[in-house]
């Protein structure tokens, strides 16, 4: 057949097809909250292992958790947060100190 023919034949429609509307997923911050009681090189050692941070940026937010109250360790999906979360919430534990982290929606 040839392409004229299946020109003719195609009743003047144009076929596309439909893309899915696809909604990025939500982000969540990981936080860390102060305490009276953590001591900071923890708190930076905490930033550096689990967040990749090197000294100067986990010590800038080691410092805005202790002066501000908490501090964003990062941005990321769902899974990795909790999972994060869970980590840091676990060594700490382990380690004896009451740091907390947490998450909530960026």
């Amino acid at each position: 057949m040839s392409q004229d023919h299946d020109k003719r034949h195609d009743d003047g429609l144009a076929v596309q097809e439909a893309r899915p509307k696809t909604k990025r997923p939500p982000l969540f911050k990981v936080l860390l909250l102060n305490d009276d009681y953590t001591p900071m090189e923890f708190v930076v050692e905490i930033l550096e292992t689990y967040f990749s941070m090197d000294r100067s940026q986990a010590t800038q937010v080691m410092l805005q958790v202790h002066t501000r109250g908490s501090g964003v360790c990062g941005v990321f999906s769902r899974d990795v947060a909790e999972t994060k979360v869970e980590q840091v919430n676990s060594h700490a534990r382990q380690q004896q100190h009451p740091l907390l982290c947490t998450m909530e929606e960026a």
